[in-house]
């Protein structure tokens, strides 16, 4: 069956994008694109072109997310089995596989209304990847962009139609305080996507967090110094997943949404993986800081 390969970038509107600037050259040391489109904020975390785009907008909210596909014919493939399903498919233009960096690309709805694009062939930079401050790079390469967290209005059948649509597997699921999330994986990234049910103020389609993960741990502790150092707002403090067994540590974005930046994340052999429940989120720390 083609699927995915792995989280390829993330797009999203902002309203004020000097806070998210520093956010991300101070805390991650992400790279801005000089060549970015004029209203279009592109960033770098790795040897690819840009793996997330802020765009200038009226309201903040998530755009779209990009999944990368390792060959055309899984592109066809997956094309095919959208429309089969009453799906409706787009072509990316060539402007638009421009601004993504990509060869060729799909677009369509999926569930809760998240603007869903599949593309073949990055764009990667000839140049590399230079952080705004010291630190060891990102964990990225054959596992793509970390992962995402959305928030579903069905979430039983927002996985059923990730796993056969996308072609995702089962990870495992913790279910804790009201809370029921599912964690899904294309590669041996323990999940490059996972849903959650509607909590506090997120509601369905919503982004909940992005994951980053970096090379090094002393990359997170410095980097929970500096969130300290500068009062970035905390959705979590420093912890460690129970599940997936990530150290890592929440930062509440200027948007409202958060990004996960951690170290150590396990990784999937689905030759003998076995999914499991888990009734707590962590091990320890992950103390939240926002009002439930």
């Amino acid at each position: 069956m083609a699927s995915v390969t792995g989280l390829g970038y993330v797009g999203c509107t902002i309203t004020d994008y000097q806070p998210w600037h520093q956010l991300l050259r101070t805390l991650y040391g992400l790279q801005r694109r000089d060549d970015s489109p004029a209203g279009v904020h592109q960033y770098r975390l790795d040897e690819q072109h840009h793996r997330l785009a802020l765009k200038e907008g009226a309201e903040d909210k998530l755009a779209y997310i990009g999944w990368e596909v390792g060959t055309r014919e899984d592109l066809r493939i997956i094309a095919a089995r959208l429309s089969e399903n009453d799906v409706r498919v787009e072509s990316g233009e060539r402007d638009l596989c421009a601004e993504r960096a990509v060869m060729e690309l799909i677009a369509f709805e999926g569930p809760d209304g998240v603007r869903t694009e599949v593309f073949f062939g990055p764009k990667l930079d000839s140049m590399p990847f230079c952080p705004a401050h010291g630190m060891s790079g990102y964990k990225t390469g054959d596992l793509g962009l970390g992962h995402v967290v959305l928030v579903a209005e069905d979430p039983e059948e927002t996985v059923k139609w990730y796993r056969e649509m996308l072609g995702f597997k089962l990870s495992d699921y913790i279910f804790w305080d009201g809370i029921e999330a599912t964690f899904l994986h294309c590669n041996p990234r323990h999940h490059s996507v996972a849903f959650v049910n509607a909590m506090g103020p997120f509601k369905a389609g919503d982004l909940n967090h992005i994951m980053l993960e970096a090379q090094s741990l002393d990359d997170i502790g410095r980097g929970y110094d500096t969130a300290l150092e500068n009062k970035v707002p905390l959705a979590m403090t420093l912890g460690r997943h129970s599940n997936d067994q990530t150290t890592s540590f929440y930062a509440v974005t200027p948007s409202g949404w958060w990004i996960e930046y951690g170290h150590g994340g396990r990784l999937i052999d689905d030759a003998v993986w076995e999914p499991k429940m888990y009734s707590s989120p962590k091990l320890w720390g992950h103390a939240r800081q926002l009002p439930s």
